[in-house]
Order: C-alpha cells, then sequence, then structure tokens
C-alpha cells in the first residue's frame, strides 16, 4: 500500500462522516426551504415580514450583547486568575466554570429561581421585580453559560504570553492601563476572536434556556420550533434555520479573518 493510498483510507472515516451527517442534512434543509408557495421568495418574505424580522435582529442583539459582556468580564477573570495565585484559586476556578456541567434548561430554570415570580429578586426587593421571562433574563442566561467558554479560552492564551513583555513596559514608565491596551490586549486578540465567535454562536443557537425563558420574547430557536412543531410550516423553519446558521457563520468567518490578521500583523 502506498502512502497516498494509506493517507486516502485514513481520510475515508472523515469524508463519509462529513458527506453523510453534514452536507447532505444542510442540502436538503437549504432545498426543503424552496418547497412552499413562495418558493424560494420565501427569504424574501421573512425580511417582509415583521414579526421574522424582529425575531432576527433580536436575536442577532442579544447574542452580540452577551459576547461583549462575557469576553469583557471573562478577561478580566482570566487575567487576574492567570497573574494572581492565591489559597482557592482552583476552587474559585471551578465554580467559574461550574455552568459548562448545566444543560441549557437548568440554566434558564435558574434564571427563574432568580428573577422569576418567585425568584429570590422578587422576594427581597419590593415592588414585584420580575425579570426571568424578559430579554434581560435571557441575557443573563446566555452570558451564565458563555463566560466559561470565553474564561478557558482566554487563560490559555493569556498563560502563554511572556511575562517580560509587560516587565518591560513597566521599565519604559508604561502605565497599567497602556500595558493592558498596548500588550496584553493584542496578545490575546486572537484568543478573543476566537472565544468571542464561540459565544456569539452558540447564544444565536441556544434552545434550553430559550425555551425555559422566552414566554413574552422571540428569539430564533424558539420560532424555528414553533414553526415547525405547532404550525407545520417546514419551509418557514427550514428557511429561519438557513438564516440562522448563515449569520452565524458570517460572525464566524469574520473572527477567523481577524484572528488570521492579527496572527500575521504580530508575527
Amino acid at each position: 500500500m502506498t502512502q497516498r493510498h494509506f493517507v486516502m483510507l485514513c481520510l475515508l472515516p472523515l469524508a463519509i462522516f462529513t458527506l453523510a451527517f453534514l452536507a447532505l442534512p444542510l442540502a436538503r434543509l437549504i432545498m426543503a426551504s424552496g418547497e412552499s408557495d413562495a418558493g424560494w421568495g420565501i427569504y424574501l418574505q421573512i425580511l417582509q415580514t415583521p414579526r421574522y424580522l424582529s425575531t432576527l435582529v433580536q436575536t442577532v442583539a442579544v447574542s452580540l450583547a452577551v459576547t461583549a459582556a462575557a469576553l469583557v468580564i471573562s478577561t478580566t477573570a482570566g487575567l487576574f486568575l492567570v497573574r494572581n495565585r492565591f489559597t482557592g484559586c482552583n476552587a474559585l476556578l471551578s465554580i467559574l466554570t461550574l455552568p459548562l456541567a448545566f444543560p441549557g434548561v437548568v440554566v434558564g430554570f435558574m434564571i427563574i429561581l432568580l428573577g422569576g415570580r418567585q425568584g429570590l429578586v422578587n422576594q427581597i426587593v419590593p415592588g414585584h421585580l420580575v425579570f426571568a421571562y424578559s430579554v434581560f433574563g435571557l441575557f443573563l442566561g446566555y452570558l451564565y453559560f458563555s463566560i466559561p467558554r470565553v474564561l478557558l479560552t482566554v487563560m490559555a492564551a493569556a498563560e502563554k504570553i511572556d511575562p517580560a513583555l509587560e516587565e518591560a513596559a513597566r521599565t519604559l514608565g508604561a502605565r497599567p492601563h497602556r500595558i493592558i491596551l498596548d500588550v496584553l490586549l493584542p496578545a490575546l486578540a486572537p484568543a478573543l476572536a476566537a472565544a468571542g465567535a464561540i459565544a456569539f454562536a452558540t447564544a444565536m443557537g441556544a434552545f434550553g434556556t430559550a425555551f425555559t425563558l422566552a414566554t413574552d420574547i422571540d428569539v430564533l430557536p424558539m420560532v424555528i420550533y414553533t414553526e415547525f412543531t405547532l404550525s407545520a410550516k417546514i419551509a418557514m423553519a427550514s428557511a429561519l434555520s438557513v438564516i440562522l446558521g448563515l449569520v452565524t457563520w458570517i460572525m464566524l468567518l469574520m473572527a477567523r479573518s481577524i484572528s488570521g490578521q492579527t496572527v500575521a500583523a504580530g508575527g
């Protein structure tokens, strides 16, 4: 057996998986979106329907807000944990990454216990403060499981930064905020872009948390679910799924481009 045949044999399982579980289902999803009376005009119909358009905008806006908040919180916490070792550091890191063990439904239930009608906040603060079923509650739920993903990525990248670079900047008289802006953030840029893309993609497609919390608001995963199960609008559900995937793919592509350009500039 030649080396070429051996390599092709090793790639055969990957090719089968890609065709059977990625290419064919995706092709069928795209074809199904054009099987309504509107044909391929269903995509224009989505943009012209206020409910679908507002749902798309709201889903993207919440995902972007979650991504920005997760990057700020996780970058701050990650740099602190990497640069400072203290008693209980590992325990704190374990607590911060605990949401990775919970499915979306459990995260949503925890937000309800916090900000629901019988939640902790409503019992402590007078005035019936209920936010679990609002956009803010959904934001908190998405943020809860986005922070660990971003945190671990940032920490892995921060551990590879040479401390001598920061020391040299201090020696030259750079203030702490200049060290962060001129040394740490450029070095972390590829990791931040990758982590941000993961957070955005996760928030865009999260269903369990939205299923638990989104009773008064619409997000794309919930609309796709209702169109498919309750209304039996297979074409509309397929078209909305394609749009969701396309928006997420564009964001991932942009993050990859930014990350690649940063690496090239830094190397």
